[in-house]
């Protein structure tokens, strides 16, 4: 028998509360993370004034973010002006963050719109920014349909967030103005 080891996943797996599943009053898991001031134990990385951006809990790869607006909406446009151009904005966050932090060769970037499209929280719309490599797809991939993923998910948190200090804009609100309550 072939065994895949990834410890990080135990912390979930172990405090998951199944009395605690939500229902369609409580909002997304994305409302709940946002009103939660546990940003680390919660993987946010950084919060705008009408976006988050937090790291995936079940990422395709390192580094995979979500750029989550604050406002409950599930259809793109839905979204107000600022809300959008905030989303943009995040896109370039990412991207200049992850190339900082990750190197990376590539990105996807995208939107599951619906249910048909993919969307597991279709009820939030989201921005998935996805880092590649160009060596990411091996057998394991291809023949098992099985991801390994070289780095735990703190570990990245830390690397990303290091990246987003050391970035001169991270200092700036969305509209690119000074904020020293940035992380």
């Amino acid at each position: 028998m072939d065994r895949l080891w990834s410890p990080w996943r135990s912390d979930y797996v172990s405090t998951y509360d199944t009395d605690r599943r939500p229902s369609a009053t409580d909002g997304s898991i994305f409302s709940r993370l946002i009103d939660e001031e546990n940003d680390e134990e919660n993987l946010i990385l950084w919060r705008g004034d009408h976006v988050v951006v937090l790291m995936n809990l079940h990422p395709y790869n390192n580094g995979h973010l979500l750029i989550v607006p604050y406002r409950e909406v599930g259809r793109y446009e839905a979204l107000s002006r600022e809300e959008r151009h905030a989303v943009s904005d995040g896109i370039d966050r990412c991207l200049r963050w992850l190339r900082r932090a990750l190197d990376p060769d590539g990105f996807n970037v995208g939107m599951n719109l619906g249910r048909s499209a993919g969307a597991s929280i279709e009820e939030h719309v989201h921005v998935h920014v996805v880092p590649r490599w160009d060596r990411d797809t091996n057998y394991m991939t291809t023949t098992t349909e099985t991801r390994v993923l070289p780095e735990d998910l703190t570990t990245t948190y830390r690397t990303i967030r290091r990246a987003i200090r050391r970035d001169d804009g991270a200092g700036a609100d969305e509209d690119g103005s000074a904020d020293d309550t940035a992380p």
